[in-house]
């Protein structure tokens, strides 16, 4: 017994050895980034006056939850989530359930569907700005002018919907992805009886394809909304956040604070507030996701 025992301290502890440098790397590429932040959070830190120092205490937090622009930012990133989220997952499942069936070139079309997922963001919105989306030489502007209506400037009259239809364009792909791998695992034998006993299309969809893809869903939510939350890129090539605050999100407003009005405290406490949010998000689909898992 007392044998055992030590091989199993011994073996413990070579384990424990092997794995201390690769946690340690590990803590320190997140605690560190992480005090720092809070660090400068509460100083007083501005990269053109370096005369403005010293401790802040709260008043760069009570600044950022006093500023409109901070609720609107939010509000703006609560909509894009929201908006992004409905559209991959509604239509990624419809197009999954469309990709399962049998058709003249499937395989082609579902690499040419899913292809976007690979395009850098940067690259996806200046195709958006400067081919689909362009009041006067774009696709759309030319759609518009073939059917008689006036063509819509999407970036000055429409901003946030301009940037949920990109980000859109750019997960649905993922979406699509995760919910046909799903619904392959589906049985055949199950519906085979459904379509004997009667069951339409829709009923199948309803009450055999849905319920059946409901972990996938809930994992495509949960891994959309980590990435959604820190959405930057599209912006800064498309609307850089504007008019006015129209289309800036919490990501972009830290942007804003750090590199343009160059107050360094001021953008790590909204590097806090938006970490917080995240870690409340982060929690609440965790548990959803872990609940749907054990169901």
């Amino acid at each position: 017994m007392r044998h055992r025992a030590s091989g199993r301290t011994v073996g413990g502890m070579r384990s424990f050895l092997l794995q201390a440098p690769a946690v340690s790397l590990l803590l320190l590429w997140m605690l560190v980034p992480l005090c720092m932040t809070l660090w400068f959070s509460f100083q007083r830190y501005n990269l053109l006056n370096p005369f403005i120092s010293g401790f802040a205490g709260v008043d760069n937090y009570t600044y950022l939850l006093t500023d409109p622009a901070l609720w609107t930012a939010m509000g703006n990133t609560l909509l894009l989530v929201g908006w992004v989220l409905a559209i991959t997952v509604v239509g990624g499942t419809l197009l999954a359930v469309l990709f399962q069936q049998e058709f003249f070139g499937r395989g082609i079309a579902r690499l040419l569907v899913i292809a976007p997922f690979f395009v850098m963001p940067t690259v996806s919105a200046l195709i958006w700005k400067n081919m689909m989306m362009h009041p006067v030489n774009g696709v759309l502007a030319w759609l518009f002018n073939l059917f008689g209506f006036q063509a819509v400037d999407w970036f000055s009259s429409l901003p946030l919907t301009s940037i949920i239809l990109i980000v859109s364009w750019e997960w649905l792909p993922f979406a699509l992805l995760i919910l046909l791998t799903a619904i392959q695992s589906l049985d055949d034998d199950q519906v085979e009886a459904a379509r004997m006993d009667g069951a339409g299309p829709i009923a199948i969809f309803w009450f055999i394809t849905l319920p059946h893809l409901k972990r996938a869903i809930s994992v495509v939510i949960m891994i959309e909304m980590i990435f959604l939350l820190t959405i930057f890129a599209e912006i800064f090539v498309t609307t850089s956040g504007g008019p006015g605050l129209a289309s800036t999100n919490l990501a972009y407003l830290i942007y804003i604070r750090a590199l343009l009005d160059f107050d360094v405290g001021g953008a790590s406490a909204g590097g806090v507030i938006a970490i917080v949010l995240a870690n409340i998000v982060a929690i609440f689909l965790i548990r959803t996701v872990a609940r749907h898992l054990e169901t």
